[in-house]
């Protein structure tokens, strides 16, 4: 009996796809790109275009911030650097010669008591500033809610900060001036009406502390109200379910929110202490002890040409603002409150 081995032959038009290191292999010729490793192999440099738009972006912030930027190193900054050089120096501001003095113009200004006794007029200022943030603090948030003519109000409170300092300072001059306005009112009150309100030192420094109140008044109530009414209103109303009175609703809802804005509107009233400038200036000219810091430097300068000393004294009232602003959010760090 025969026994018939059949062999089956590979189909004729078989289609196989390997991978290149094996055609590599059956070719007999070595593929080092197939031999590397998938993670190995050489990609496709990155076209220029996406580097252009790339640099593109990295560019288009600085080329919006080049003219504010060189507005403020031109008009700022360099003014600082010059006022900081002209310190050490005795120029008179006139004189195209100066003469370098090193440290002498800063001890003259720590050892001599009638330059640095002024600061103590700026005392005044500081109390007027916290009666101006309470003040302030007290009408934004009687005016954040519903209160019959309270854009009548807003417009009252924020109207002397649009009025020019200068035009303030002549306003209040023949208000406290000896039978002026103020002694006219009083006088239908029947009280005494001989009093010279701008003649002694402490009178004048009230005086001119509450027109510094009257004018920035408006200013910290904007800033107050603004951040008031920026706290969600759903937490005042959960407030009322709870049984929350307004007292409540402004120790544990407003006062929380406002918080960094009340620390900056404290950091702006007592560098503005510090800087009390305009007012008196116009009101008295620095007359009847009414001289602040800045106005003193302002005399140096201009007076008595002695725009070295005058540096000086602007570069110590600088470090002084800054050395103060920096205790206070240090005791007062400005961290962000979750009211939800």
């Amino acid at each position: 009996m025969a026994h018939a081995h059949a062999h089956a032959d590979p189909p004729a038009h078989t289609h196989t796809h390997s991978h290149p290191h094996a055609q590599a292999l059956r070719a007999g010729q070595p593929n080092s790109e197939a031999l590397r490793p998938v993670s190995q192999q050489a990609t496709p440099a990155p076209s220029p275009a996406p580097r252009r738009a790339r640099a593109r972006r990295l560019l288009t912030p600085w080329l919006f911030l080049l003219a504010p930027l060189a507005l403020l190193i031109t008009f700022t900054y360099a003014p600082i650097a010059n006022m900081i050089a002209y310190s050490f120096t005795d120029w008179d501001g006139v004189s195209p010669e100066l003469h370098y003095t090193g440290a002498e113009n800063y001890r003259e200004i720590f050892t001599r008591e009638d330059l640095f006794q002024v600061f103590w007029v700026s005392g005044y200022y500081l109390v007027a500033s916290v009666i101006q943030i309470v003040a302030a603090l007290y009408f934004a948030t009687i005016l954040s809610f519903r209160v019959r003519f309270r854009n009548f109000f807003k417009g009252v409170l924020f109207f002397p900060s649009l009025v020019n300092g200068v035009a303030i300072g002549f306003v209040f001059l023949y208000f406290f001036q000896d039978g002026g306005t103020l002694d006219t009112v009083l006088g239908l009150f029947g009280r005494p009406t001989d009093h010279a309100w701008l003649g002694t030192p402490a009178s004048a420094n009230v005086s001119l502390a509450g027109v510094s109140v009257w004018r920035y008044l408006g200013m910290n109530f904007v800033l107050f109200l603004g951040a008031i009414q920026s706290i969600p209103g759903e937490l005042y109303e959960a407030a009322e379910l709870d049984g929350a009175d307004r007292r409540h609703q402004f120790r544990y809802i407003i006062l929380p929110g406002i918080k960094p804005v009340l620390t900056l509107t404290v950091i702006l009233s007592v560098s503005g202490s510090l800087s009390a400038f305009e007012i008196p200036y116009i009101m008295t000219g620095g007359a009847t002890g009414t001289e602040t810091f800045v106005i003193q430097t302002v005399k140096l300068a201009f007076q008595f040409n002695k725009t070295g000393l005058a540096s000086a004294a602007a570069v110590v009232l600088l470090l002084i603002i800054l050395l103060v602003t920096w205790v206070q959010r240090r005791l007062v760090p400005d961290d962000r409150v979750d009211l939800v």
